[in-house]
């Protein structure tokens, strides 16, 4: 099956979330900028899951320019992704209207991890499908920076119940981690 048709979808999916997102950023009821101060945690959440949802869509962009063609368990590995990213919108607005208390945001941190889990289980079934010495297989390595993501979510998820700068600080860590595109997709793209 062709990828086109699963990278509109994924593209309108991840439009859809961003859009949630942002209606989420209810307008304040004065003029004065000091109106403004009762948001900021709302906005806050919104720029870190903004950039998280961002740094999906583009590597996925790249992950998929990989790739010529789809499998069944591609297709199910990717809508497995979506649906957790679909939840992100859901817990950035549960964590900024409690100004990051504790629980919503060690729920925002498990459903990062397992929007991670998501991406690992979906580059796994490219690699399977492509083949263990194709140009994503080796391009995906031992995959350190996943792993490494994967424990701060963790950490983050702990450090919510007991120090939730320290928890909000590893989130925007691990999305610093990520900003820039990943590299290693990009090369196999001109290698395929």
């Amino acid at each position: 099956m062709d990828k086109n048709r699963l990278e509109a979808f994924s593209d309108g999916v991840i439009a859809i979330i961003i859009t949630i997102m942002v209606l989420e950023l209810k307008v304040p009821h004065g003029s004065e900028l000091a109106d403004l101060r009762p948001l900021i945690p709302v906005f806050l959440s919104y720029v870190l899951s903004f950039v998280y949802v961002g740094i999906y869509w583009n590597n996925h962009h790249h992950l998929l320019h990989t790739i010529s063609h789809v499998t069944g368990g591609v297709l199910w590995a990717n809508l497995h992704l979506l649906f957790w990213l679909s939840l992100v919108p859901f817990t950035t607005g549960w964590m900024g209207e409690n100004h990051f208390s504790s629980v919503p945001l060690a729920l925002y941190g498990f459903v990062l991890l397992m929007c991670a889990f998501a991406w690992w289980v979906l580059q796994t079934r490219m690699v399977a499908m492509q083949g263990r010495q194709s140009p994503l297989a080796l391009a995906v390595g031992r995959d350190l920076k996943g792993k490494i993501s994967s424990v701060l979510y963790l950490v983050g998820i702990v450090s919510a119940f007991f120090n939730g700068h320290f928890s909000e600080a590893v989130y925007v860590l691990a999305a610093v981690l990520w900003l820039v595109p990943d590299r290693r997709f990009e090369k196999a793209t001109h290698a395929g």
